[in-house]
C-alpha cells in the first residue's frame, strides 16, 4: 500500500469514527453522562501524549504534569470569562493557555532539566506543589480565579468536535515529531544521555524542546477542559492528577503513543465504570481496585500494554534515501 493511499485510508477512518460518534450522541444512544466521560478521556489523552513526549520518548521523569494542565485551564478560562466566549476569543483562550504553559515550562526547564532521574522528578514535584498553592491563593490578586473556592462562570463552548480533532491533531503531531530528527535525538537522550552528548547531540536543547512541547499540550488539554466542565478547582490539578497521567504513560508502555492513547481512554472509562457498578458506600474502594489492576498489569506486562510497539495511528514518514534506516521506536 502506497504512502498516499494509507494517508487517505487513515483520514477516512478518522472521519467515519467522528461521524459515527456524533450521530450516536445526537440520537441519544450515548447519553450526556457518557458523552462527558468520552470527552474527558480524549482530553486526558492529549495531556498524556504530552507527558509521553517528555517521559516516554525523552526519559525525563516528571511528576508535575498536572500543574501545566491546570495552568492552561486557568489561563484559558480567565480569558473567556473576562472577555467573552465568542469563537475567536475561545481560540485565543486555547492558544493562550497552551502558550502560557509552554512558556512556564521553558522558564523552569532551563534550570531543572540539568537534573536527572529521581532528582528531576523531585524538582517537578516541587513545581507542581508551588502551582497548587498559587491556585489556592489566586483570588488574592485575581478575584475572578476563585482561589480555594474554585472558578465558575467560564463559557461552556468546547464541543465534541473540538476535543476529537484536537486529540487527532495532537497524536499526528507527536507521531511525526517522534519520527523526525529531533524525535530521534530525544530518543537517543533517553537511551543514554552521556553517549548522546558524546555523539554531538545537543541534549539540553532536545530535552527542553520536548519538555516545552509536552507542557504546551497539557495546557491545551486544560483549556479544552475549562470550557467543557463548569467548575475549575485547584484539587483537580494536584499531585495525584500528575500521578494518574504518569501511570497512563507507564502502563501504556514507554515510547508507545498507541499504548498511551489506548490506556488513557481505557483508564477514564474504567474509573467511571467502577463508579457506576460499586455501591455508594464502597466508592472509595475504587482506589483499591484499580491499584490491584495496576499491580497485576505490572507483574504480567512490566514493559506496558504495548511495550514500544505502535499500531498504524498515522502514516509513518519513511527515511530519505541514503539516510539512516533505523526506526525511532
Amino acid at each position: 500500500m502506497s504512502e498516499r493511499t494509507r494517508s487517505v485510508l487513515v483520514a477516512v477512518v478518522l472521519v467515519a469514527i467522528y461521524v459515527a460518534l456524533t450521530t450516536l450522541r445526537q440520537a441519544g444512544a450515548i447519553d450526556e453522562y457518557w458523552s462527558q466521560v468520552m470527552d474527558l478521556s480524549l482530553i486526558i489523552t492529549i495531556s498524556a501524549v504530552g507527558l509521553s513526549l517528555i517521559y516516554g520518548f525523552t526519559g525525563q521523569f516528571s511528576l508535575g504534569h498536572a500543574a501545566f494542565y491546570g495552568i492552561g485551564a486557568y489561563v484559558a478560562g480567565y480569558v473567556t470569562k473576562t472577555l467573552g466566549g465568542s469563537l475567536p476569543l475561545y481560540v485565543l483562550a486555547l492558544a493562550a493557555g497552551a502558550a502560557f504553559a509552554a512558556a512556564v515550562a521553558f522558564l523552569i526547564g532551563l534550570p531543572i532539566l540539568r537534573l536527572r532521574s529521581d532528582y528531576l522528578g523531585i524538582a517537578t514535584l516541587g513545581f507542581g506543589i508551588i502551582v497548587k498553592v498559587v491556585m489556592d491563593n489566586t483570588d488574592k490578586f485575581l478575584p475572578a480565579m476563585g482561589g480555594p473556592r474554585g472558578m465558575l462562570g467560564i463559557p461552556q463552548v468546547t464541543t465534541f468536535g473540538w476535543i476529537y480533532w484536537a486529540a487527532v491533531a495532537t497524536i499526528v503531531l507527536a507521531r511525526n515529531l517522534v519520527h523526525s530528527s529531533p524525535g530521534r535525538a530525544a530518543i537517543a537522550v533517553r537511551e543514554d544521555e552521556i553517549a548522546a552528548d558524546i555523539m554531538g547531540i545537543d541534549t539540553t536543547r532536545y530535552k527542553t524542546l520536548m519538555f516545552v512541547l509536552g507542557a504546551g499540550l497539557a495546557g491545551l488539554a486544560g483549556g479544552l477542559y475549562a470550557h467543557r466542565y463548569p467548575f475549575l478547582h485547584p484539587t483537580s490539578f494536584d499531585f495525584l492528577k500528575s500521578l494518574d497521567v504518569l501511570l497512563i504513560v507507564v502502563l501504556g508502555g514507554l515510547g508507545s503513543l498507541t499504548g498511551t492513547v489506548v490506556t488513557a481512554i481505557g483508564w477514564v472509562f474504567l474509573l467511571e465504570w467502577l463508579r457506576n457498578v460499586l455501591p455508594q458506600d464502597f466508592l472509595d474502594w475504587r482506589g483499591v481496585i484499580y491499584a490491584l489492576v495496576l499491580i497485576v498489569l505490572m507483574i504480567l506486562r512490566p514493559q506496558g500494554l504495548l511495550g514500544g510497539r505502535e499500531l498504524v495511528l498515522v502514516p509513518r514518514r519513511e527515511p530519505a534515501k541514503g539516510g539512516s534506516s533505523h526506526a525511532a521506536a
